[in-house]
Parts: structure tokens; C-alpha cells; sequence
């Protein structure tokens, strides 16, 4: 969600900045700015879809291969299963019990290699959930520099660089419950790209005037 909404945010300013820089109408702003919001918003959709999907299909490889290697070479899994919890601190007795009890029940045997073997996440993602956020946040964010302009408010450039840079600044502060950086950091450096996007856009385009 994140990801859509500052990519959403980011585009559809940038066309709103480019075609005012252009000195077009706004009618040509809500035309541009609604076929980006449909159509790259769907296509960010379609490409995070088709990557979950393939995390999740690999996923379920690995899974498969584990269940072969458990089958017909289990001593040898048993031994890096003991290698696995040795490097995680245990030893001695307990090291044994716990190999133990982990390789008595397969599904979270197989589930300890694939988050220390392979590297995977623990959450098995869900490609239509991820689409439909990532299609949602694009959506919502990037309507917010077009909102001035349809609802025809005088000074409606004005208002929608205030706005936009409001929801840059939110995304960012959102996005820092995820990282260690304070919130006002991460809305301010998001507040920047999204200004730095705008702004290129507003000199290239005012070249054309």
C-alpha cells in the first residue's frame, strides 16, 4: 500500500505539474491524470500480482524439494536441522531434544528450512490481496492532485500542490512504522522525491509552452 500510494501520488502530481507547466488546460489534467490513475494503477497491480505469484509458486517448490530431501535423505537433514538450532544457541541435551521434536512433526520441520536455509518469509503471501492494495493505494493517493482541479476550485494548481504535498508527507509517516527512522524523517524524505518528481516535470514540461 505504501509503495502504490507514493507511486500514485508521485505520477499523477507529475502529470498535473507537466501539463500546467505546459500551460494546457485542466481538462486536459483530469483526462491524463484519470487515464494514469486507471492505467498505471493497473499495471502496478498486474506486476505486483505476477511477483507474488511467483514467490508463492517458488515457494511451494522448495517446499516440494524439501519433502524429497526429508524422504530420501533424511540422516542427512537431520544433520543440518542439528547444525541449524546449533547455530541458534543451543547444545548438549537440549540441542538433541529440540532436533528431536522439530523433525516429529514435518510441517514445521520444512518450515524452519525454508526461513533458515532459503532465506523465506515466515507469512506465505497472498497475490490477490497484494494487487487489490497496491491498486487501492494508487488509486486513493492519486487522486488527491486531481481532486482541486474536478471539483473546479479557484486556484486549483495551488491547491493541489498543498494537498499532494500533505499525502507525501503522510505516506512517509506511515512508512515509518516499518523502518527506524523517526516519522517526520521518512515523510520528509518522501515529501522530497515527491517534490523533486514534480518539479522536474514542471521545468520539462514548461519548455514547451
Amino acid at each position: 500500500m505504501v509503495y502504490g500510494g507514493i507511486d500514485g501520488a508521485v505520477t499523477t502530481f507529475a502529470i498535473v505539474a507537466g501539463v500546467e507547466g505546459a500551460g494546457l488546460s485542466h481538462g486536459i489534467i483530469l483526462a491524463l491524470g484519470a487515464a494514469n490513475i486507471l492505467a498505471d494503477g493497473f499495471s502496478m497491480a498486474a506486476g505486483n500480482f505476477a511477483g507474488t505469484r511467483a514467490e508463492l509458486d517458488d515457494r511451494k517448490r522448495v517446499v516440494e524439494v524439501e519433502k524429497k530431501h526429508l524422504l530420501n535423505h533424511r540422516d542427512g537433514e537431520l544433520e543440518e536441522l542439528r547444525q541449524i538450532l546449533k547455530m541458534r544457541g543451543l547444545d548438549g541435551e537440549v540441542l538433541e531434544m529440540a532436533t528431536d521434536a522439530i523433525s516429529n512433526d514435518e510441517e514445521r520441520w520444512i518450515d524452519l528450512m525454508l526461513t533458515d536455509e532459503y532465506g523465506l518469509s515466515r507469512s506465505v503471501p497472498n497475490p490477490h490481496r497484494s494487487a487489490l492494495a497496491t491498486f487501492g493505494a494508487f488509486l486513493l493517493a492519486g487522486s488527491v492532485p486531481l481532486l482541486p482541479f474536478a471539483v473546479g476550485l479557484k486556484d486549483a494548481f495551488g491547491i493541489s500542490i498543498l494537498a499532494t504535498a500533505c499525502t507525501f508527507f503522510l505516506i512517509g509517516a506511515v512508512k515509518s512504522r516499518w523502518s527506524l527512522a523517526p516519522w517526520w524523517r521518512s515523510g520528509a524524505e518522501t515529501l522530497f522525491i515527491g517534490a523533486t518528481a514534480a518539479t522536474i516535470a514542471y521545468l520539462v514540461a514548461s519548455l514547451f509552452q
